[in-house]
C-alpha cells in the first residue's frame, strides 16, 4: 500500500533551520506532484510549497518565500523541506502529500498524505 513517512521534525530555536523528509513507497514517485502543508493548533491545515507537476515549478506560501525549499529525489522517492530563519509562528505539524499526475495534468482528488512530523520553533 501507499506510504508516505515525514522526518525531520523538532525543537529549534528561532532563526534556526531543519530539514524535513519524506520517504514515498507503494507508488510510481515520478507521477506525484509533491506538496507540504502544515496545520498550527487551532487552525486549518495551509499548503506551505508545492508543485505544480512532478519536478515542475514550486510555489510557495507568502509567509515562507525565502525561507523554505521544496526539492525532490526520485531516485530516493523522498522530498525535502528545507526550512531556514525559523521563527514561533512556524510552529505545526507538517505534512507531506503527493498528488497523482498524467501527462501534465494532475488530480487532487488523487493524492495520499503522511502522518505529519511536529516542528516546533521555541526559545
Amino acid at each position: 500500500q501507499v506510504q508516505l513517512v515525514e522526518s525531520g521534525g523538532g525543537l529549534v530555536q528561532p532563526g534556526g533551520s531543519l530539514r524535513l523528509s519524506c520517504v514515498a513507497s507503494g507508488l510510481t514517485f515520478s507521477s506525484y506532484a509533491m506538496n507540504w502543508y502544515r496545520q498550527a493548533p487551532g487552525k486549518e491545515r495551509e499548503l506551505v510549497a508545492g508543485e505544480s507537476t512532478p519536478s515542475g515549478t514550486a510555489d510557495y506560501a507568502d509567509s515562507v518565500k525565502g525561507r523554505f525549499t521544496i526539492s525532490r529525489d526520485d531516485a530516493k522517492n523522498t522530498v525535502y523541506l528545507q526550512m531556514i530563519s525559523l521563527k514561533p509562528e512556524d510552529t505545526a505539524v507538517y505534512f507531506c502529500n503527493a498528488v497523482y499526475c498524467s501527462d501534465y495534468k494532475c488530480v487532487p482528488s488523487y493524492d495520499y498524505w503522511g502522518q505529519g512530523t511536529q516542528v516546533t520553533v521555541s526559545s
